[in-house]
């Protein structure tokens, strides 16, 4: 008697899928219907994992290309330049020398739940990390841009170790002596920097959610400062709250 095809998935289920080719060739000239589905549902993945172990390796191009002459490679990025409210937030990962965390990716192009997941796999895994931030004040006084610089200067002091080398996602920090490599879309391009911003993002998204507590009208739990209808809707309403960033507001409130 053949076996029950929930015997079968339940071999699929348990064996390492390094030998899940073993069980394709078994379990080939199985005539039934419910097999051969089985089995094309684990060789598609078979082949996504194969696919993201690619992924993965062709975002360690930068940290193996100078990982033999600097010792302690760092990712930064950053979340929150755009926003109407709320602090920017950056980010600083080093990671070990080929360290795999799958789907490690720009934070923007994942869902919340797994940024949540790589969030805590990231402090789990990184050699150190750090997080800088600079509060809505702070941006009004210098700008966006250098209070970007800013947090990002303090979440490099942030880590537990110090970094020879930090791969940045297109900018140069200034008044940092450690060489700095900037790198066009580095949060798509690189695991290090892939890595800063999901633990800036993350912190930041954390952050929001605790500021919609304190003020509710505005929503921030949804739209995370960022120039919503309905959060420029709630400005008009209200008016401004602590955290909004006067700068980036005048326009809404004439």
């Amino acid at each position: 008697m053949p076996k029950k095809i929930a015997d079968i998935k339940y071999e699929f289920e348990h064996a390492a899928m390094k030998d899940w080719n073993l069980l394709f060739e078994q379990y080939r000239e199985d005539g039934r219907s419910g097999v051969a589905k089985l089995i094309l549902t684990y060789q598609k993945r078979q082949k996504a994992y194969e696919d993201e172990c690619r992924r993965l390796e062709a975002m360690q191009e930068f940290e193996r290309k100078y990982g033999n002459d600097y010792t302690c490679i760092c990712g930064i990025d950053e979340a929150g330049r755009g926003p109407l409210a709320g602090p920017v937030v950056a980010g600083a990962v080093v990671l070990p020398k080929d360290c795999r965390i799958l789907y490690l990716n720009d934070s923007k192009k994942l869902s919340a739940k797994r940024r949540e997941e790589l969030f805590d796999e990231i402090k789990e895994k990184a050699v150190s990390y750090g997080i800088g931030m600079s509060s809505p004040e702070r941006i009004d006084q210098i700008n966006i841009l250098q209070a970007t610089y800013e947090a990002m200067a303090h979440a490099v002091q942030d880590l537990q170790v110090v970094p020879d080398l930090l791969l940045n996602d297109a900018v140069t920090i200034p008044q940092i002596s450690i060489k700095q490599l900037g790198i066009i879309k580095g949060d798509g391009k690189s695991v290090s920097i892939a890595a800063a911003s999901i633990m800036a993002k993350v912190t930041r998204d954390r952050l929001m959610t605790e500021f919609a507590e304190m003020y509710p009208e505005y929503g921030f739990e949804g739209h995370k400062g960022y120039g919503s209808s309905a959060h420029i809707e709630a400005l008009k309403k209200y008016g401004p709250c602590q955290i909004h960033r006067r700068t980036f507001i005048k326009n809404f409130m004439r």
